[in-house]
């Protein structure tokens, strides 16, 4: 990404706002950012991005069109994973594989999972022709449709994968220990508990309750 360009960011938990406030600071001038959760639309709209919310929209992708002149994001990142909502099939499978002892819930993953994928589609539909879209959201599934000619027909360029921590850990610490903290990164923890209080914030995070978006335990 380059300053001018537009990036779209569908999912604004940790990873999504943490992006929002990345491109901020590189310069990139038009940043989207796309959630149903208000607390995490306010927060990304709080450093910077025009925000959609899912629940307002009829169709995401038209909205960020509506944002880019007609044109689809420069490049979109996909935040979300395997968690998307708008699949009750894919959810149902999830949910079952779930229950499963250890060994064949990941057997059942690798050789006929599926995940749900209404962001990685929507996040197609969104980029422009020629665009990127990068997957930072962690997908499981081997049976996945992937719509192949879309991906083709508009030559958007592909980057997924775990995060190259090593790479970028040197130029990351630089930023984070300005005095400015121009991430705001102090700021960006809702809780702050014990480590006792874990399994019960898992759950509230999970269940998107009391405007958890980032927690910090304390041993």
């Amino acid at each position: 990404m380059s300053p001018g360009d537009s990036l779209t960011v569908l999912g604004l938990g940790p990873v999504g706002q943490m992006a929002v406030r990345s491109a901020r600071h590189l310069g990139i001038d038009t940043v989207i950012g796309v959630d149903l959760v208000s607390e995490r639309l306010e927060n990304a709209q709080a450093h910077g991005a025009q925000v959609i919310d899912v629940r307002e929209v009829d169709d995401v992708a038209d909205a960020v069109r509506d944002l880019t002149d007609g044109r689809g994001s420069d490049g979109v990142l996909e935040a979300v994973g395997m968690e998307a909502h708008g699949n009750p099939v894919a959810e149902t499978v999830i949910g079952l594989t779930s229950r499963l002892p250890k060994k064949l819930a990941r057997a059942a993953i690798e050789h006929a999972g599926i995940d749900r994928l209404d962001a990685l589609t929507t996040a197609f539909d969104a980029v422009r022709r020629g665009g990127t879209v990068s997957i930072s959201g962690v997908y499981g599934g081997s049976a996945d449709p992937i719509p192949m000619m879309d991906i083709f027909d508009k030559g958007i360029a592909l980057r997924m994968g775990q995060c190259h921590v090593r790479q970028w850990t040197d130029e990351l610490m630089a930023i984070a220990a300005q005095d400015d903290d121009v991430l705001d990164l102090e700021g960006f923890a809702t809780h702050r508990v014990g480590l006792d209080e874990a399994p019960e914030m898992y759950s509230i995070f999970q269940k998107k309750q009391d405007g958890c978006q980032k927690v910090v335990l304390t041993p």
